[in-house]
């Protein structure tokens, strides 16, 4: 999700087009970059608002990388300087002692003239952004960085199934990711029409999918599951009002509810989401659909902690691993994020 203006008018005004990642440096075992997995040396930059870097939080979590990839959390609304470190002691990141992300990006590229997004992996030592790559970080984090995974943690991208899961993601992104913000971005009624009626579609057939089996691909969560509730998560807060994605309700929907819910109440979900950020950041910078950036009281969010039975499916959510533990301190959602 990129940065900048606090509040952007150009929302709603223009085509929307989602820039690639221009910074896709990989840290990998072997270094073959230059970049080497190493506990320590990376900072992972995100906002708990944006879905691209909540799926690098989420696999954070479950591979128990706290200890290893440090985190920051920048402040869910922008201003014309992008991400800024505004919830920390005198508005610096406490390790990159930076104000905002920028600076990272400009010690990469002097006058890089993208924007500056999340997430991003920092190099500590030199201060500089090492990749904004947000659909191959994550499966970095659980191949990649194997070596440093906690004991127990689960295979998020196992070997056998990669191809399903490559084929269900690429399917979600289109649709249901990155078909929200087409539609919510809209500059006219029919470019809205056909992204919308593109993410029911898609949100229809992942219902089917998932009515019988309790994760999208095998009996175990994965990288698919992850890309997905991310989006969901958004869903009746942001995307059903703000983005205008309204044919239903995710709270409406019995099979993509249950789902969605039963991920939200597993470690390693629900504890990332904050539910204060996303409203803020949505309803206040993208002010060329809410030029009055109010922020609504709703939806309750009680639900969300609401049984779900999805365990009846089977399946079995870490496969051979177990839980993470507790979030470490510092890192938890504050009680106006939760439901």
């Amino acid at each position: 999700m990129s940065g900048g203006g606090e509040g952007n008018s150009a929302y709603g005004h223009k085509a929307f087009k989602r820039s690639r990642s221009h910074f896709a440096d990989r840290i990998t075992a072997d270094g073959r970059d230059g970049r080497p997995v190493e506990a320590g040396r990376y900072r992972l930059v995100v906002s708990r608002a944006c879905p691209w870097a909540s799926r690098a939080l989420v696999s954070r979590r479950l591979l128990g990388l706290e200890d290893v990839l440090s985190l920051a959390v920048v402040d869910p609304i922008q201003d014309d300087r992008s991400w800024r470190f505004t919830l920390d002691a005198g508005g610096r990141d406490p390790v990159l002692g930076i104000r905002f992300l920028s600076e990272a990006y400009d010690r990469r590229e002097t006058g890089y003239p993208g924007g500056v997004s999340v997430p991003a992996v920092v190099d500590v030592p030199s201060g500089e952004l090492v990749t904004n790559d947000y659909q191959q970080i994550t499966l970095d984090l659980a191949t990649e960085w194997s070596a440093l995974h906690r004991p127990g943690a689960p295979d998020l991208y196992p070997r056998a199934l990669r191809d399903e899961i490559d084929t269900v993601m690429a399917e979600v992104y289109e649709d249901v990711n990155n078909g929200v913000y087409r539609a919510g971005f809209a500059t006219n009624q029919e470019e809205y029409e056909a992204a919308c009626v593109g993410v029911f579609r898609r949100l229809e057939l992942l219902e089917s999918r998932l009515a019988g089996q309790r994760y999208l691909v095998g009996d175990t969560i994965t990288e698919a599951d992850i890309r997905l509730f991310t989006t969901l998560v958004r869903f009746d807060a942001v995307y059903h009002g703000h983005f205008k994605c309204n044919r239903w309700k995710l709270a409406e929907n019995p099979v993509l509810w249950t789902y969605a819910r039963d991920l939200y109440q597993t470690p390693g979900f629900g504890d990332t989401v904050d539910f204060d950020h996303i409203k803020r950041h949505y309803y206040q910078v993208h002010s060329g659909i809410n030029p009055t950036r109010i922020v609504p009281l709703g939806p309750d969010l009680s639900g969300w902690l609401s049984p779900h039975h999805r365990e009846e499916l089977g399946g079995r959510p870490f496969g051979d691993g177990t839980p993470p533990g507790p979030v470490p301190p510092g890192e938890e959602v504050p009680p106006q994020g939760r439901p």
